[in-house]
């Protein structure tokens, strides 16, 4: 045994005191911002004003802010976080000795908490700054149903009214998580629905579509804004996400920076954003200012490849096309991606601070099918005794595999990834894995054509 491996405990917690106390923007050291979003209509860049029929005020500065660099995080919130935060840091020993690798491993859990996942970081910061605002209440969509659960919690901690629009597929592949929100107070519908004049389109034009995230957006911001009193929060995507989602990268290096550990590698899954962004940020941040050096991989399905197979440009945000356009990696908004059990990671486009990261070449992106993620998903739990939830899984796989290149090299790199919920309310998904009914769809060049032809034309 070597001497770190005396040193360096199984799980590593920060004190209380030692929880981070302002959001870290990573904006703020990128030397090319993220593209500005753009009003659809203008073709200008969105203001102030022109969000806010959507969005709550004080959300819209911190989504507009590329220059301050921590902003604080107010006492309410932070008093909701030490509920489950400091998260731990995991030391992978069984996952490391089960793969013979000399790397060492690392990951962070968020999976500590009653919604089972990293989501409630911005539900309840979301949630707060609605409430302050005097409104009703909030409406959001959801994929697998996480951003949905702990959306719903924070709402009922805070007694603001929740409204859900969840992906059609994940609402009949997971009904449990559905539950669950409505144990919380919040209504949850299955998308597309007819409770919209988006959803009632997306029915006539493709009858029996198990829905997608984009389309799920258009129903919860559609049902906001002709909504009194009601405003439209995301779980994703979105730069004030990727800022409150920062808590995540911020106790993860404070607890690194205590053994002295550097991570050479950081890993995180990729749907619209918010895991990989909130893990990787204040390292990234690093990176920027040519303070340190690490290496980045984005993971995400080969089934919705935005990073990889996509096309760096303005795109819808939501397939009804009512929100602003945002310059990302996108497959195009109309692109409906196969009913994939992570449900979590089906989103058409990608985080625009992340497009911009990996469009200036400071990150890598692979993509994975579902069955090798589900195998990876069933050695970690196997060997380290938690559920992953599948979304968290392909980030898993990846690091995996980063250490068995490490076991053929004689290489001892420190790898770090983001293990971002439980996959209990995803055992059907399990189950079909078990029994080999489960496919790897992969969308042919002939379809992603199809959808980014119509992306709209902004310079």
């Amino acid at each position: 045994m070597s001497k770190e491996e005396k040193v360096i405990p199984y799980k590593i917690y920060l004190e209380e005191s030692e929880m981070p106390k302002a959001w870290y923007n990573v904006r703020a050291d990128m030397k090319n911002k993220p593209a500005p979003l753009v009003n659809p209509a203008t073709k200008k860049p969105v203001t102030e004003a022109d969000l806010a029929p959507v969005f709550c005020d004080e959300l819209i500065k911190q989504e507009l802010d590329n220059d301050t660099r921590f902003i604080e995080i107010p006492e309410e919130i932070r008093n909701f976080y030490k509920m489950y935060r400091p998260s731990p840091l995991v030391r992978a020993y069984c996952l490391e000795k089960k793969l013979g690798t000399p790397a060492k491993i690392y990951y962070k859990f968020e999976g500590n908490n009653t919604s089972g996942s990293h989501k409630l970081n911005s539900a309840i910061a979301q949630a707060y700054y609605a409430k302050n605002q005097g409104l009703v209440g909030v409406t959001t969509e959801t994929g697998a149903g996480q951003w949905g659960t702990a959306l719903s919690m924070a709402c009922a901690y805070l007694g603001i009214d929740c409204k859900v629009y969840m992906v059609k597929c994940s609402y009949e592949q997971k009904p449990f998580r559905r539950e669950v929100m409505r144990t919380y107070g919040a209504s949850v519908t299955p998308s597309p629905s007819m409770e919209t004049e988006v959803g009632k389109k997306m029915l006539a034009e493709f009858p029996g579509t198990t829905g997608s995230l984009g389309c799920a957006i258009s129903e919860a911001v559609e049902k906001a804004v002709t909504t009194p009193g009601y405003r439209y929060v995301l779980g994703s995507v979105l730069n004030q996400v990727l800022l409150h989602q920062s808590v995540i990268g911020l106790e993860a290096k404070a607890a690194l920076d205590k053994y002295g550990v550097k991570p050479d590698l950081i890993i995180g899954c990729a749907g619209g954003g918010s895991n990989l962004g909130g893990l990787i940020s204040p390292f990234m941040g690093e990176k920027l200012r040519g303070e340190k050096d690490y290496e980045f991989i984005a993971v995400e399905p080969a089934s919705c490849p935005s990073f990889t197979r996509g096309v760096y440009a303005y795109d819808f945000c939501d397939t009804g096309k009512i929100c602003p356009l945002a310059k990302m990696y996108t497959l195009g908004s109309g692109f409906i991606p196969s009913a994939i059990h992570a449900g979590g990671l089906r989103y058409h486009g990608m985080s625009p601070v992340l497009s911009q990261l990996y469009h200036d070449g400071f990150m890598k992106a692979v993509a994975i099918k579902q069955t090798e993620v589900f195998a990876a998903a069933e050695t970690f739990a196997r060997t380290e005794g938690i559920l992953p939830a599948p979304e968290s899984s392909h980030a898993i796989k990846v690091a995996i595999d980063e250490a068995l290149k490490c076991k053929e090299t004689g290489e001892e790199k420190t790898i770090l990834f983001g293990l971002t919920g439980t996959g209990y309310f995803d055992m059907y998904a399990y189950e079909k894995f078990h029994n080999g009914v489960m496919e790897d769809y992969v969308p042919s060049d002939e379809e992603l054509a199809k959808s980014m032809s119509a992306l709209p034309d902004v310079e």
